[in-house]
Formats: C-alpha cells, sequence, structure tokens
C-alpha cells in the first residue's frame, strides 16, 4: 500500500494568526527546560514547602479544557479563589470548549501562541515528544525531583505510571490524570448493565455467560416486560457498537492487557504479541455480536444515535441492558445491575474492559513561556496528594462536604438536594471544575463522589477484580517517526478494521469474507505495525 507522507496541519495553521489571548501574564520567552531557565530571584520568591508557594504573588495563564457541565469563569469558583489565596499563585484560565479543544491547542502551538501551561487540554502523547523535542514543553524529571513530592511519590509507587509518561527520549513532559489502579469502578468506567427487576419476572439469574446474556436478551424481546401491550423493549441499547465488543472479547480471552491498546495484546500461549483483531478466533466475537443485532436484539439505531437521543430514550425504562457510567444517574433508571467477566464458549472469563490508569497522560503541560515552572510544579503537585486532591474534588469541609461518623466524606444537601431544584451537577458547577473529566490529578475512591462510587458501581469493581486483566498496560508511547506511521498506514489499518466489523455485524457483508478481509489487513501493513509496536512495548517494558 502506499504511504502518504503526512505533513502536519500546523504548519498552515502557524499562518491563521493569534487564537488566545497573550500568553504567560509575565511576558518573556525564556526557556524554563529543568528549571535552568527561570532566573535566581524566581527561585527565591519560592517557598520550597507548605504554603504559600511563593513570597510574593505570581500570575499565570492557561490554556483550558471546559465541558459544558462546568462554569464559565473558573476563577470564580469555590476551589480556585481559595488556592489562589492559599498559593499566592493567580491563575486566569482561558477556556476553550472540549468540542473545540484540538483544534484550537493546534493552533495555539503551531503559531506559537500559548500560555504558560495547557490545563485539562488532553495533549496526546505525539505532541508531548514533538513539541517536548523542540523545547516548547518544558522537562519536568528534575523539576519533579525537587518540587513535586506527591507526584515522584506516585511514581515509586506504580512504576508503569512513569513508564507510560516517558517519551522515547527518555523525558517526562506532562502530568497526567490518575486514576488509581486500586480504584477498579474507576478504571472500568462503563460497566454492561441488565435491568435486575426485568430477571426477576423471566424467573433468570445475573447472566454469567455469554450464552445466558443471550436467553436473556432474548427474552427481553419477547416479552412484554413493562406491561404497556407493546413489543416497545429494547433489549440492548447504546452508543456505538465499540462498547459492547469491548465488553464481550474477554469471553474470548481478548484484550488482555486492558482497553489501552485495543488491537494489540498477549498471546498466552506464547507470551509474545499478537494483533488479536485478526486472530481467527476472533472472529467468533464479531459472529457473536452479529447474531444479537440480526435477531433484533441490539438496537438498530446504534450505529446513529446521538447521546442525548440514547438517554432520552433510556429514561423511559424500555432497555433490558445497556453500557454507561450507571442508569441511575444517566437514565434516571433504579433496579439496575452490573454484569462481572462473562464466561465465553471455549471456558474464557475476562474482564477486559478497563481502562489505562493515566487515562489523559497529557493532561498539564507547561510551556518554555512560563518564568515560574518551579512553582508551577509545586501549584499541580498539591492535587496529586490526599490533601489537595479531597481539596480539589470535594471542596471546603462544612462548606461543601462533611465527614460522616465512619469517617466517609459526602457532599451537603444543598449540593445533593438542592433547594433550588438544580441538579447535583449544577449545583457543584460553581464549587469546582472536575465536572467533565481530563484534569489533571489522582482518582481515589474515598475523596472522588461521581456515579462510580454509587453502591452497584462498587459492586461490579468487584465483580471484576475476580477476573482483572493480569497486567495492565498503560499507554505506549511512540517516537516521531513512529507516530507518522501510526497516523497513516497505522490509521487506515484501524479504521478499515472498524468499518468492516460493523458491515459484519450488519450483516452487510458476510461472514464467508472474513479470510479476505484478515488479507486485506494483512496486506495495509500489519506486519510493519507490529514492529512499530514491539518497538514501542521493549521502551516501555525496560523503562526504568
Amino acid at each position: 500500500m502506499k504511504k502518504t507522507k503526512w505533513v502536519p496541519a500546523a504548519l498552515v495553521a502557524a499562518m491563521a494568526g493569534s487564537l488566545l489571548a497573550a500568553c504567560g501574564t509575565d511576558g518573556g520567552d525564556a526557556t524554563a527546560g529543568d528549571g535552568d531557565g527561570a532566573s535566581k530571584g524566581e527561585v527565591a520568591n519560592l517557598n520550597a514547602a507548605g504554603m504559600p508557594i511563593v513570597k510574593e504573588p505570581i500570575s499565570l495563564t492557561f490554556f483550558t479544557g471546559k465541558a459544558a457541565t462546568n462554569g464559565n469563569n473558573f476563577e470564580e469558583t469555590l476551589v480556585w479563589k481559595q488556592y489562589a489565596k492559599m498559593t499566592n499563585v493567580n491563575v486566569t484560565f482561558q477556556l476553550v470548549p472540549f468540542e473545540n479543544l484540538t483544534e484550537k491547542r493546534n493552533l495555539a502551538l503551531a503559531g506559537g501562541d500559548y500560555p504558560d501551561a495547557f490545563y485539562s487540554a488532553r495533549v496526546p502523547a505525539s505532541d508531548l515528544m514533538k513539541y517536548g523535542a523542540q523545547g516548547t514543553f518544558v522537562k519536568l524529571n528534575d523539576l519533579i525531583d525537587k518540587y513535586a513530592p506527591n507526584f515522584k511519590k506516585l511514581l515509586e509507587k506504580y512504576p508503569d505510571l512513569k513508564k507510560g509518561l516517558t517519551m522515547p527520549d527518555g523525558h517526562i513532559y506532562s502530568f497526567p490524570s490518575f486514576y488509581s489502579p486500586e480504584f477498579m469502578p474507576m478504571l472500568i468506567g462503563t460497566p454492561l448493565w441488565v435491568k435486575k427487576d426485568w430477571l426477576e419476572k423471566l424467573n433468570m439469574k445475573e447472566p454469567e455467560t455469554t450464552e445466558e446474556l443471550y436467553r436473556y436478551l432474548k427474552a427481553v424481546k419477547t416479552t412484554d416486560l413493562n406491561g404497556n401491550g407493546q413489543a416497545d423493549e429494547i433489549p440492548y441499547a447504546g452508543s456505538g457498537i465499540n462498547p459492547l465488543i469491548e465488553q464481550l472479547r474477554g469471553a474470548w480471552g481478548f484484550g488482555n492487557r486492558g482497553l489501552g491498546h485495543k488491537f494489540v495484546d498477549v498471546d498466552p500461549k506464547t507470551n509474545e504479541l499478537r494483533f488479536f483483531r485478526t486472530d481467527p478466533a476472533y472472529k467468533e466475537v464479531i459472529e457473536y455480536v452479529r447474531k444479537l443485532y440480526t435477531e433484533g436484539l441490539i438496537d438498530k439505531e446504534i450505529f446513529t444515535v446521538k447521546t442525548a437521543a440514547l438517554y432520552a430514550k433510556g429514561q423511559t425504562g424500555v432497555f433490558g441492558a445497556t453500557i454507561n457510567p450507571n442508569p441511575m444517574t444517566q437514565l434516571n433508571q433504579p433496579n439496575y445491575v452490573g454484569l462481572g467477566a462473562l464466561k465465553g464458549p471455549h471456558g474464557d472469563q475476562l474482564y477486559s474492559h478497563v481502562k489505562v490508569p493515566a487515562v489523559w497522560p497529557g493532561a498539564f503541560v507547561i510551556t518554555d513561556k512560563n518564568k515560574h515552572p518551579e512553582a508551577t510544579v509545586r501549584w499541580i503537585d498539591h492535587f496529586f496528594g490526599d490533601e489537595g486532591a479531597t481539596f480539589y474534588f470535594m471542596g471546603v469541609e462544612g462548606e461543601t462536604y462533611r465527614k460522616t461518623a465512619d469517617g466517609k466524606l459526602e457532599y451537603v444537601e444543598a449540593i445533593t438536594k438542592n433547594p433550588e431544584g438544580l441538579t447535583m451537577d449544577q449545583a457543584l458547577a460553581k464549587y469546582i471544575t472536575w465536572l467533565g473529566g481530563s484534569y489533571p490529578g489522582y482518582v481515589q475512591e474515598k475523596y472522588f463522589k461521581g456515579s462510580e462510587t454509587l453502591p452497584e458501581s462498587i459492586a461490579v469493581g468487584k465483580k471484576a477484580e475476580k477476573h482483572q486483566v493480569p497486567e495492565l498496560w498503560n499507554s505506549f508511547n511512540f517516537t516521531e517517526e513512529e507516530s507518522e506511521f501510526r497516523s497513516t498506514v497505522g490509521a487506515d489499518i484501524e479504521t478499515y478494521i472498524g468499518e468492516t466489523e460493523a458491515k459484519f455485524i450488519t450483516g452487510s457483508l458476510p461472514m464467508s469474507e472474513w479470510d479476505k478481509y484478515v488479507a486485506t489487513v494483512q496486506k495495509m501493513g500489519v506486519d510493519e505495525y507490529m514492529n512499530v509496536y514491539k518497538k514501542s512495548y521493549e521502551r516501555y517494558k525496560n523503562s526504568k
């Protein structure tokens, strides 16, 4: 297959002019790499520990990703107003909606009009490598060692975290959004839920095998479980087909290194990397999902439905099964139970739908415009310790949360049962900014109070732990040359696989075409794809 030379769109974008307001408030563009660019005066203004972070106030500007659920002025939220007083660091958050984030981040970097740091900006690993090598992003290895005791402890406790953040040149350029590997419900994120009261009506137990799941979905289709005299029950509904495939393939032993690796895992027979999406046995995964779809057990709108429309439909209580964070919080529907790892036809039972702990590696990046890199590292490091993380997620004790008699934390009723009729997210938005995700920080169950900490979500986590993947990998990092291959030939392979799997599932392509499909994928460059993957894996494995 002819290879296409990748030309960064950023080269064109560089001519587009300024998108964001002027960069670091202090001006200048001295390089701060490894802390060497900061003047002696700047370091003299720094307190080595405790609060405030600096003796005399400083100002910083952050390019900041924003979810629709967030407020429109971060500086006025309780957490950031308090933190500015605590630290003597005044941050201006330049808010960019997540839907426009990639475009505006690329334009800012290409045009050189970027601020002191990128916050919740979802900087991809390829950009960390590219702009780190150019000196645009600050090398953090020494700064972490000197000024980030909380994060340094995490790197020591979780060696795979350091592996996942270390670029091929040996440097770390970012702080991540990091989920505790012990917080299984958070790593699962979106379990497969089935309607508990419908199971009871059908006199069925909770499905534990793929065959039992099929029988349950079949029964939902043929039974008037909501008693309205209409055949409006939908056995399974979700947004896109991939979440369902990713939940099911562990029942055939695939995806055994987690969701960070959607095409490659380890062959348990040889202990070598394998491209599992064209494995002969993987055909059975697609055939199973095809059976569900062609028998009408999957919502026919699954390939096109928008999230808002899906949730509106789900709120009518017609879903027999679905995949989302929690039906109670997303669909306002109780009586769902989350499934553990299903056992497949050959005895495989693996809960492979587990995200990488460093879910957003590039959640916080310091740029060469920043004249206070040491203070900035201290500023972000606070949120990787218990005190700072509790403050970030829960706010201020007595004002936004309280401690129960058994020592657990819970939001006050003004948030959970808002007197003005606000939803919990709406009530929270004036206090905190973590809604919508992608934030830099350390997420643990004890102070994170999203839907993943509800009792039914915790129960799913306990089920999953019984059959969790043997080794959970963070995402691998690639050199610029490898990234170019992955963004061209690699992307073509992955796109073709996704499109063809959908055709098999819907029946528009017969399963008799499987061998021809595998041969096509092979010709597209799978051998080179695996060579690139193996190189990055060796670096990841041997990273210190």
